[in-house]
């Protein structure tokens, strides 16, 4: 592609594999720039705003949060970005993942446990719904 290529928001969409109304979301929290428009009134995209929403969905298949995906492009755009401060912003991410993921194990352990005791038990009162309301 050139330089100088336009796109219509249903075009730019497609090619970064992201729904138009996903597009829409990232201008309404800044996150991308709000294009020129036709004289029609239609939006116009450049390859920049196809590169950086690369960068966002990319971003958000990573479980980058919107606060977070909003300072590393103020870092990527920034004159005196640093790749240490990436690096920083990262980590605390990962982090964050792992924080997750520790978490989502104790609830597979406790679902796990649920489970066990229904398995034969026949009685009228669950214990599963017994332990939801304790």
């Amino acid at each position: 592609m050139s330089s100088s290529s336009t796109f219509s928001r249903g075009k730019l969409a497609k090619l970064a594999d992201v729904k138009a109304e996903t597009i829409r979301y990232y201008e309404k929290c800044d996150l991308i720039d709000e294009p020129p428009r036709s004289t029609g009134g239609h939006r116009i995209y450049s390859e920049e705003h196809l590169r950086r929403l690369t960068f966002i969905r990319r971003c958000r298949e990573l479980g980058f949060s919107i606060s977070e995906i909003r300072g590393l492009l103020r870092l990527a755009n920034g004159a005196e970005a640093s790749c240490q401060e990436v690096r920083q912003a990262t980590q605390a991410h990962l982090v964050d993942v792992r924080e997750k993921i520790n978490d989502l194990r104790k609830m597979e352990g406790t679902l796990e446990d649920m489970v066990k005791q229904c398995e034969s038990n026949t009685a009228p009162a669950c214990p599963v719904i017994e332990a939801l309301f304790t």
